[in-house]
């Protein structure tokens, strides 16, 4: 590891020249690759300072304390090991997570798509939640989010709700969030207080680049104009601003109704369509693919799942890394990233595990 980290501060050390030369702002592009790499590699390199930091400390502490001869130093001294110990643990798993190589997705905008499964209106409620809690870890991981669509529910809570995401690592850390998510809690309506279980879907989707050599032919779009409607049917929009798009060769469907303007709800459709039609081409070419995102979205049954949320006991599980915590109401609160982090570390060993 000490090598591999050396080779980090030795690269670390070229980025910082390169980056302050000004004609490397004129290809934009590469000035952005660059300032990605120089900010992952100063993460690394801070946490292994740290780390050495603390194991320097440690051996000193010890080396005081087998010749002190004062009591309550001595005592002083053997806490304050075991916090450094603690620190030391906790720095290496971060450190361990950390050297899972960047990929060139990690930074791209990514879409999440919420949906309702088993459980009706609770689910919905859930979906709800759900949406809160990915916004605040996005507020927490400082990316910023944008609504593409959705379908409010008459009580609370969301049929489907489609969001953007962007900023450093955003997809690295979501990508994992894909399958069935399943919630055991008393909802609102009980009046017996039994405990109910419900489920709903997330899909992740890569959102194209911009720059991306990829079009959709306006003759292959179906265009539909409809009126805005909110939940209980409620006209929130008195002109056909709703926009719908349908993709005749894949027979792919979005819609979108959040905005005032006709233009801009098809701009936000428009955005969701190339997203799921670069998916869908992807699938086409590498069936493995399909099949992975089949078992992770699946049909939102709750016999299927990634993870399950359960209130009474405030117990967070993924089962695809058997890792169980009870801080649910932080998780709900947006504390997600020692999830995204584990996933993140699991799946690269089982990727380097499996024959290439």
């Amino acid at each position: 590891m000490e090598q591999k980290i050396q080779s980090f501060l030795s690269r670390l050390s070229e980025l910082e020249s390169v980056l302050g030369h000004p004609e490397v702002f004129s290809d934009q592009k590469k000035y952005r690759a660059f300032t990605q790499e120089h900010a992952y590699l100063s993460e690394v390199c801070s946490v292994w300072n740290q780390l050495e930091l603390a194991k320097k400390q440690l051996q000193d502490n010890k080396e005081m304390l087998s010749t002190e001869k004062d009591p309550e130093f001595a005592e002083a001294l053997r806490e304050d090991n075991q916090q450094l110990e603690s620190s030391i643990v906790e720095l290496q798993t971060n450190l361990e997570r950390l050297l899972v190589p960047p990929d060139p997705n990690d930074n791209r905008n990514t879409i999440i798509e919420l949906r309702a499964g088993t459980g009706g209106d609770e689910a919905a409620l859930f979906v709800g939640d759900c949406v809160r809690m990915y916004k605040l870890y996005a507020d927490q991981m400082k990316w910023n989010y944008d609504l593409l669509s959705c379908t409010p529910s008459e009580i609370g809570g969301f049929k489907e709700y489609v969001m953007v995401l962007s900023g450093p690592n955003v997809h690295r850390f979501l990508q994992y969030e894909a399958g069935t998510h399943r919630v055991q809690r008393v909802p609102e309506t009980e009046a017996q207080g039994r405990v109910h279980t419900s489920a709903i879907t997330v899909a992740v989707l890569l959102e194209p680049d911009e720059d991306a050599d990829f079009e959709i032919d306006e003759k292959d779009l179906r265009v539909d104009t409809y009126r805005s409607s909110g939940a209980g049917g409620q006209h929130v929009n008195t002109t056909d601003s709703a926009v719908r798009l349908t993709h005749i060769p894949t027979g792919v469907v979005v819609y979108c109704q959040q905005e005032r303007s006709q233009h801009k709800n098809k701009e936000k459709a428009m955005r969701l369509l190339k997203a799921k039609i670069v998916e869908t081409e992807l699938e086409k070419k590498n069936a493995a693919i399909a099949s992975t995102r089949a078992q992770q979205v699946g049909s939102g049954d709750r016999s299927e799942r990634i993870r399950t949320y359960n209130f009474p006991q405030n117990r967070l599980t993924d089962h695809r890394i058997n890792l169980t915590k009870y801080n649910l109401d932080r998780v709900m609160d947006g504390d997600l990233e020692d999830f995204s982090l584990a996933l993140v570390s699991h799946f690269h060993q089982e990727k380097l595990q499996s024959p290439s």
